[in-house]
């Protein structure tokens, strides 16, 4: 995978798992650690702008979930949520950086929210970009992406694009994921297409986007206890929720309920962007980040009157999207990015 100056990739070998690691040292030694996780179909590289506006506050790594990016499927080939937050907690665990700044996006929200909830020890606060949280009413946008889940269709769609170049490709992904695909550079834009044509060529990518739509389909249907609702209501550490206003995959109506569920929570609305704020505007993504850093300084929960590491092998997730928010009160951002946050 390309790597961003300044940054650096490692491999490292835990059970079942092998997981690859950017990298981007401090700018000052002491910063506290920092976590960033990637949704589904995406890879560390999704957090490269954002982790070097941070680089001065937090010592940032971010991972290839298994069966993305650089790291290979796991030997279990489980990519439930389940599956995919018990990696990012063996390696939480076995790096010993706990509590960190922990980040999601989308996939990665469902992800790091149920760590959070299980293991609040190794959370220190939670940034959760467009994070897929359940909702009965879907949007007609994120359909095709859910029905990579049912049998066949992921060998289906492989037949009906085989003709589709890696830029053709591309486009499709920048139109769903992005507010506005012009906000993507000429270079950038090439590099998305040569990750594109490496992705294309390994053997488990489709398996890999199959399962894990899979398993966001799944864990939709659970309640209780181990519902991600539920699940958010537990979640100890101050939490930043950033949505975009033209997101086609996790609808910017839940940003209301997102904030009412997370105990000690903020919200950035930002009307212009889409699924992947962080990456369209990391500045004003960034910005909030230490405003949510500065007001977290103290020390950090700890596991006591919460639930135990256990339940991470325990429980499912459950992840949806919804449709645009109605609310014309929302706070937000205009096209220009500069934008303003609200205490949920």
């Amino acid at each position: 995978m390309r790597v961003a100056e300044g940054e650096r990739l490692r491999s490292v070998e835990l059970p079942g798992i092998t997981l690859n690691i950017r990298s981007r040292p401090p700018e000052r030694t002491g910063l506290p650690p920092a976590l960033y996780v990637h949704g589904l179909g995406g890879s560390s590289l999704n957090w490269s702008a954002l982790m070097q506006l941070l680089a001065d506050e937090v010592d940032g790594e971010a991972l290839d979930l298994p069966g993305f990016g650089d790291s290979p499927p796991p030997d279990d080939g489980d990519y439930s949520i389940t599956g995919h937050a018990r990696a990012v907690i063996r390696y939480l665990d076995a790096a010993g950086r706990g509590p960190v700044h922990l980040f999601g996006n989308s996939l990665g929200g469902a992800i790091t929210t149920r760590v959070a909830a299980v293991r609040p020890d190794l959370v220190r606060t939670l940034t959760l970009v467009s994070p897929a949280l359940p909702e009965i009413r879907v949007q007609r946008s994120a359909v095709p992406t859910g029905l990579l889940a049912l049998p066949g269709v992921a060998q289906l769609f492989t037949r009906i694009t085989r003709e589709w170049t890696a830029e053709q490709r591309v486009r499709g992904v920048l139109a769903l994921c992005y507010g506005d695909p012009g906000r993507v550079t000429e270079e950038g834009f090439r590099n998305a297409v040569e990750e594109m044509e490496r992705r294309l060529r390994l053997p488990y990518f489709w398996d890999a986007m199959a399962r894990s739509a899979r398993g966001i389909v799944n864990a939709y249907t659970l309640g209780g206890q181990q519902g991600l609702w539920r699940q958010a209501e537990r979640v100890l550490a101050p939490t930043l929720l950033v949505y975009g206003g033209r997101d086609q995959l996790v609808g910017f109506r839940m940003a209301r309920r997102a904030a009412r569920a997370f105990r000690d929570s903020r919200l950035l609305t930002l009307p212009e962007a889409g699924h992947v704020a962080m990456m369209e505007y990391p500045e004003t993504v960034a910005m909030a980040v230490r405003d949510l850093l500065t007001d977290a300084g103290g020390p950090s929960v700890g596991a006591d009157g919460s639930a135990d590491a256990d339940e991470a092998d325990d429980a499912d997730g459950v992840t949806g999207v919804a449709e645009m928010a109605e609310n014309a009160g929302e706070p937000g951002v205009g096209a220009d990015g500069a934008g303003e946050s609200a205490r949920g």
